[in-house]
């Protein structure tokens, strides 16, 4: 990937922003009329339950209840690319914990979290931008980027050292969710016909696929109605599985026309597709674009853990999901090469996806 070396403009924390007092967002924050939020006060009224999936069921000694849920997961990763995990084998106290570290970082002063800022060659560490074209508009967001896979790229002295358990908890947080990540990527490597194996193999199998988390921070807002906390935009990896807030929602998906307010369920996480299993199936299975609403009353802070393609993976649809009738719509890319998008650009909506399509 060609990235610049460091941010084309000074970086502004949007934390700092907040806490100044300030009224008015800066203009780098506005978002232009067709890009805002609608009805910011009143989201309740779009709110959305997306579909509730018990991992459990994938232990039943009943072969007909595990192919159910295995064939429920397939029919929501085709219908809705979003749904929610249940017994998903995390204890609550982790997660708990992991929430509770994350939020004491990003109460630390100012100068500590500085100790970790972060540049565009790898996004690692605390950053509060997506993209480096000069000009862009900015989502009311800060955040910090670790790496967990592969080893080569898995470095704990990257890792807040504040609070004092924060590297022991990040790293047993990371080792759960690996596991559940594939699980998950077996599951829908059925779901699709093909080899339990297959997804894993594709990404690189355990020395080469990738995982990494991204906490996001979302401070209180003056103008939620003129901003996001983060831009529509549909995940370029392999699966995400988030973390959110327990107090307030933020998340939203799109469906047809109309943006949707996702109401978390408590102890679950919120999974979605992304666009290298778009891909991978030969849009089969679709990535969904996303994006999170800012609030002028509570702070948010959510945990997006990815688990992704190694960056030398040529992903391009399964051969045995591309036939006559239903040709290849893609063409093979390597993940460094399709990432290299949405860090250059910024979250764009799936631009980057429909412009990835084969010619025909």
């Amino acid at each position: 990937m060609s990235l610049l070396p460091s941010w084309p403009e000074p970086i502004v924390r949007v934390q700092y922003l907040s806490k100044s007092g300030i009224r008015k967002i800066p203009h780098r924050f506005v978002k232009p009329p067709s890009d805002r939020p609608c009805n910011i006060m009143d989201i309740t009224t779009t709110s959305i339950n997306i579909p509730l999936i018990d991992l459990e069921n994938l232990n039943s000694p009943n072969d007909s209840v595990r192919q159910e849920t295995i064939d429920h997961i397939s029919h929501v990763c085709r219908e809705w690319g979003f749904f929610q995990v249940a017994n998903h084998g995390i204890s609550h106290e982790l997660m708990e914990k992991t929430r509770a570290v994350w939020h004491e970082f990003f109460q630390l002063p100012l100068e500590e979290k500085q100790k970790f800022a972060n540049l565009p060659m790898t996004y690692e560490g605390y950053g509060s931008r997506i993209g480096v074209e000069v000009g862009a508009k900015l989502d009311w967001c800060d955040y910090f980027f670790l790496h967990y896979l592969p080893q080569v790229l898995k470095d704990e002295n990257k890792w807040p050292c504040l609070p004092v358990s924060c590297r022991k908890v990040i790293s047993e947080y990371g080792e759960k969710m690996v596991k559940l990540s594939r699980r998950l990527i077996k599951v829908l490597s059925i779901g699709l016909g093909l080899n339990e194996d297959y997804v894993h193999k594709s990404f690189g199998g355990d020395g080469e696929s990738s995982a990494c988390l991204r906490v996001n921070f979302y401070p209180k807002c003056p103008q939620p109605d003129l901003t996001l906390g983060l831009s529509p935009h549909s995940d370029p990896g392999g699966i995400t599985i988030l973390l959110p807030d327990t107090d307030i929602s933020g998340l939203q998906i799109r469906r047809g026309n109309n943006w949707f307010t996702v109401n978390p369920i408590p102890n679950a996480f919120i999974v979605n597709i992304g666009d290298q299993i778009q891909v991978l199936s030969n849009a089969i299975y679709k990535s969904v674009e996303h994006r999170v609403i800012a609030n002028s009353n509570k702070e948010r802070l959510s945990l997006a853990f990815f688990y992704n393609p190694g960056g030398r993976a040529l992903i391009k649809p399964a051969d045995e999901l591309v036939t006559k009738d239903c040709p290849a719509l893609y063409s093979p890319m390597t993940f460094n090469e399709y990432r290299s998008f949405i860090r250059t650009k910024g979250p764009s909506g799936k631009s980057q996806i429909e412009s990835h399509k084969s010619p025909r």
